[in-house]
């Protein structure tokens, strides 16, 4: 927090506004440092909560807690592990909103670092936003990043806020647009000054357990969404088994030749999309990135019929 913060604090942000930060039960210093930040900056409006809220899991209590205390009516969220990659970060989400729109979905990408893990992590958040993105332009928005959201208070209110699926761990985020969202009130956001950072995970062990957790939460997803999704992963978890059968015992060449268009339209594709959204470095490998994600699927398949963990750590 004593990193981030300051990130929101400094924001060129002229209209009244107010940055609410909730201190979840925290055993750190982080009260005392809030106080002494209030002092400087006196829009922030700190809550204190000391107990948790029994039957309801993950970040949902907290969550409600500062959208309820919240005196305006457009909300900006984000994570405390999260910073804005510019000054201009509230401007450009806030830009976004127009008549009719009540949701903006933006990008939550990660600190780029040495090493694979680093950039499995960053592909993997790239191609999950290239799809919620997509789909969102499309008409059909079904999920949105808790590291980079804004909705208006009055959605919150009026559909009950995540009453109906408190029992979930996870949620807070893509559940909650999945129920909100239709076609005429979202809006995306692919600018870089509109960008969050986070630190991603050091380890595999710990971001295998994160991502198991996010994909138990998919099996809420409306049918149609679910139906779409699973399609898109099929053609995925089949795409190289196919090929192989089809060299084998078919014409291997001709084989070859519609599996290179596909290459070639996907590529261009994946540029494309990497450059808007500042992750072209990883351009290079989108072949081995294309070859990982049959192993992705079949990693984190089994996470689509799991129970959800009732902890959110």
């Amino acid at each position: 927090m004593v990193k981030n913060l300051p990130g929101i604090l400094v924001q060129e942000y002229n209209a009244i506004h107010e940055i609410i930060v909730v201190n979840d039960n925290s055993t750190d210093e982080s009260k005392y440092i809030l106080d002494e930040l209030k002092a400087a900056f006196p829009h922030i409006h700190h809550i204190e909560l000391t107990q948790e809220a029994k039957l309801i899991a993950g970040k949902k209590f907290p969550l409600s807690m500062g959208i309820k205390s919240a005196r305006y009516e457009y909300l900006l969220l984000t994570d405390a592990d999260c910073v804005p990659a510019s000054e201009l970060w509230i401007q450009k989400m806030q830009a976004a909103y127009d008549d009719g729109i009540e949701i903006v979905l933006g990008y939550g990408a990660y600190h780029k670092k040495p090493g694979l893990l680093n950039k499995i992590i960053r592909f993997e958040t790239f191609h999950t936003a290239l799809q919620y993105f997509s789909y969102a332009l499309a008409g059909m928005p079904y999920m949105g990043v808790g590291r980079n959201l804004s909705y208006k208070r009055d959605v919150f209110i009026r559909t009950k806020g995540f009453s109906s699926m408190n029992q979930i761990p996870g949620g807070d985020d893509d559940l909650f647009i999945n129920k909100v969202a239709r076609k005429n009130n979202t809006a995306v956001v692919i600018d870089p000054d509109a960008f969050t950072l986070s630190e991603p995970k050091q380890k595999w062990s710990d971001w295998m357990k994160q991502k198991n957790r996010h994909y138990s939460t998919s099996k809420y997803y409306k049918a149609k969404h679910k139906f779409w999704l699973g399609l898109y992963t099929f053609s995925f978890f089949w795409i190289y088994p196919l090929l192989a059968a089809s060299i084998i015992l078919f014409n291997w060449w001709l084989t070859l030749a519609v599996f290179g268009l596909r290459l070639l339209i996907q590529g261009i594709i994946y540029f494309n999309a990497m450059k808007k959204l500042n992750e072209k470095d990883l351009w290079p490998m989108y072949l081995l990135f294309d070859i990982w994600m049959f192993f992705y699927y079949i990693l984190f398949f089994p996470a689509l019929w799991k129970k959800p963990k009732k902890t959110w750590s």
